[in-house]
């Protein structure tokens, strides 16, 4: 007896109350945990919103107006911190190249060289070409440029003696827009077929992969061609615009459906989806409820993946003159001046526009690769 009354007793609910607990992390922030990381995944992250960041506000972001005209093929006007004596300032400025009074003895031209009498002053948020903020607000300030609005051209000009700098960041908002829109769609659909093939199986898996299967059988090269001339030189730019899109969307879903019915196939047989199946849920809420959120880890990856191929087929087409029509401004029509060597020979800077297409694909590839270590570490 007194050994049973000296026991302790037992621990109260206050105590088990006030122990600490160890919080539970959402998935969420696990893969935001595991990305930040990744050194190449952030630096991709940090690339992908400055473009689009650029791409929104294009207009403020460009020095000049893409479509006025100044001294054609114009050299990059590189930036300095020093006048014309040599002495260092803090305000930078470019000096613009002018006739000299003497003449070359071969050609008889006037000698150009660099005016430095006539610096042309820098400066954030200045005034110049007047715009449309959203295509409603009225707008003249630019993000870098001139003070006095004097041309500016940091790249160059192009043969018409435009901007090549304006016009690379003015034809980021269509390639990317070009880009996120066929990859939404692409999305869209690939996954809703993906889903429903891998659930249902049967026949209508069978023949609907053979559909599948056809799709990816055509030689997308030439079928995009051969698509694109179908619509007249005339035709508004809208309509060739979106019908460039419907063109890549209806040929670029397939790859998406097949990698999705796989990630369904693995799903369908686990534990909970057949219990889901046993309790009689409908088949609709079986794939929203239990199929789509496994499936969205993948797919996420795959957008991320997928962009920088739209990105490097539209510039691919918009070379050979398949994609956009002027008056609208792409990276790829951009990179049509570079048609022949002795243009690339003696006027490189026309290459400009390559180094939008390299940094937005590595920055949605380098995006891809942290998000599928994030996602999947295993």
């Amino acid at each position: 007896m007194l050994a049973f009354d000296s026991a302790p007793p037992p621990p109260t609910p206050e105590l088990a109350i006030n122990k600490p607990s160890r919080g539970h992390e959402s998935y969420i922030a696990l893969v935001w945990r595991r990305l930040r990381r990744s050194w190449t995944g952030m630096a991709g992250l940090v690339l992908v919103v400055l473009l689009i960041v650029m791409a929104i506000f294009a207009d403020f972001f460009a020095p000049m107006d893409p479509k006025a005209t100044d001294v054609g093929f114009a050299p990059p006007q590189v930036m300095s911190f020093h006048d014309k004596d040599g002495n260092f300032v803090f305000q930078p400025r470019v000096y613009a190249l002018s006739d000299s009074e003497e003449l070359d003895p071969v050609t008889f031209q006037p000698i150009v060289g660099i005016d430095y009498d006539n610096p042309r002053l820098l400066g954030f948020f200045v005034k110049g070409a007047e715009y449309r903020l959203f295509g409603l607000i009225p707008a003249s300030r630019h993000f870098f440029g001139s003070t006095d609005g004097q041309p500016v051209h940091f790249l160059g000009t192009d043969k018409f003696g435009r901007d090549v700098l304006s016009r690379a960041i003015i034809g980021s908002r269509i390639s990317l827009t070009i880009a996120l829109t066929v990859v939404f769609i692409v999305t869209i659909i690939g996954t809703t077929v993906g889903m429903v093939s891998g659930y249902f199986g049967g026949t209508f898996d069978i023949w609907l992969q053979r559909f599948v299967e056809l799709v990816l059988a055509f030689p997308q090269l030439p079928l995009y061609l051969a698509l694109t001339s179908l619509i007249p030189v005339t035709a508004p730019t809208n309509v060739f615009l979106a019908f460039v899109i419907a063109v890549m969307s209806a040929l670029g879903w397939a790859q998406m459906s097949r990698e999705v019915r796989g990630k369904t196939l693995a799903l369908a047989r686990i534990d909970y989806v057949r219990a889901a199946m046993a309790v009689g849920a409908t088949d609709t809420r079986i794939i929203m409820q239990h199929i789509f959120p496994n499936v969205m880890s993948h797919v996420i990856v795959a957008v991320t993946l997928h962009i920088p191929s739209v990105v490097l087929l539209e510039s691919f087409l918009g070379f050979l003159g398949f994609a956009v029509k002027p008056p609208l401004i792409s990276w790829g029509l951009m990179l049509q001046d570079t048609a022949t060597y002795s243009v690339i020979g003696s006027y490189p800077w026309i290459l400009s526009p390559v180094g939008f297409v390299l940094v937005t694909v590595f920055a949605f590839n380098a995006l891809g690769d942290g998000l599928r270590d994030a996602v999947d570490p295993y």
